[in-house]
């Protein structure tokens, strides 16, 4: 994988700006202690100015908060690809495919549910490459059969074919959402080859990070929904920390898991403090936020020993989902009245 042609530089350069101006930790034990209007007028006077200053004429409350999320994660986003030139465009192009699994999701646990079509809205972030006539599309749909059938003719629609007929056995989601997660992994992957050394060897490196991290989240997920599956059935290949045939036996305790992790010379070595958070949890999502702590940790690893890579890009996308992640567990949470103890539960602070 050559990155000769990319203006790497350049990228790297603009995205250290914009890191700059994410919100710190202390930044969200403020907002923790507001309500909705007073965690909007705290946005407005940070760089999510434009975005509240726009939408605030439609939207009030968490409404408004989420939907100058979303906007705001799309534009920057967006920002990225128009920076970028050569490979380096290509990488963070494939990597931000993620927003369109994050959609595809969202929309398939919608009408799931029921929820009505706006609502389902609101949680979309459009900074991947489905356009928006077909997410308009997609919105409309009834029944999540018929909105696989609009997306023929993409990447996602043979994996939720597949998926769909595991669906209608089991009744859960877990297949489908499966099956978008190994279709984004297995193209984010394909042709870099497994480089030893240089800010290409970093690249891969985080790519297997993050694999890795999702596959023991998986595992742990579908250990305690008291299904028959398989975790191993939903092994996402590409990582170096697991063998297929370990998850079953791995999952059924959190310390086998931890020293598991703990043990892999490429994690132990570099995630000390984020290992011992994940030894303090004592819930699924609080296992699963110390594993996103993780990954954004080892990611700001790499990308401190190659500045000037693709690494550091994909550190920053991280770190911009986690602000947005955190802003909106906080205005929700204070919205169904959870106490400040409650919803620093729900946040990822490093």
């Amino acid at each position: 994988m050559s990155l000769g042609s990319s203006n790497t530089e350049y990228v790297n350069a603009r995205v250290r700006a914009r890191r700059a101006a994410l919100f710190a930790d202390e930044d969200y034990r403020k907002l923790i202690r507001m309500g909705p209007s007073g965690i909007a007028r705290f946005m407005e006077e940070s760089e999510y100015e434009r975005e509240i200053n726009e939408l605030g004429t439609r939207f009030s409350g968490v409404d408004l908060i989420e939907y100058a999320l979303n906007r705001n994660l799309a534009k920057h986003f967006r920002d990225l690809l128009e920076w970028s030139e050569g490979r380096v465009a290509d990488l963070i192009g494939r990597y931000l495919r993620k927003f369109d699994v994050w959609n595809l999701k969202t929309i398939i646990r919608g009408i799931y549910t029921d929820a009505p079509a706006e609502d389902i809205r609101t949680d979309l972030v459009r900074a991947g490459e489905l356009d928006d006539a077909t997410i308009d599309r997609l919105l409309e749909a009834d029944e999540i059969e018929d909105a696989i059938e609009l997306l023929d003719g993409t990447i996602y629609y043979e994996p939720l074919r597949e998926g769909y007929e595991e669906f209608e056995e089991s009744d859960i989601l877990v297949p489908l959402e499966n099956a978008l997660d190994r279709e984004f992994y297995e193209n984010l992957l394909a042709d870099l080859g497994r480089p030893s050394e240089g800010p290409e060897a970093k690249y891969v490196e985080f790519l297997q990070a993050e694999i890795d991290f999702r596959n023991a989240s998986n595992a742990l997920r579908l250990a305690r929904t008291g299904t028959d599956l398989d975790p191993a059935t939903y092994y996402i290949e590409g990582g170096v920390l697991f063998e297929k045939s370990e998850l079953n036996r791995l999952v059924t305790d959190y310390d086998d898991l931890i020293d598991h992790i703990a043990e892999n010379k490429r994690y132990g070595n570099r995630l000390s403090g984020a290992l011992n958070r994940l030894r303090d949890a004592d819930s699924l999502i609080q296992f699963e936020h110390a594993l996103d702590a993780a990954l954004l940790e080892y990611a700001d690893t790499l990308s401190s020993i190659y500045p000037v890579s693709v690494s550091g890009v994909l550190s920053y996308i991280l770190a911009k989902e986690r602000e947005v992640e955190n802003i909106r567990a906080i205005a929700r949470g204070r919205e169904v009245g959870f106490d400040e103890n409650e919803i620093e539960e729900e946040l990822v602070i490093l």
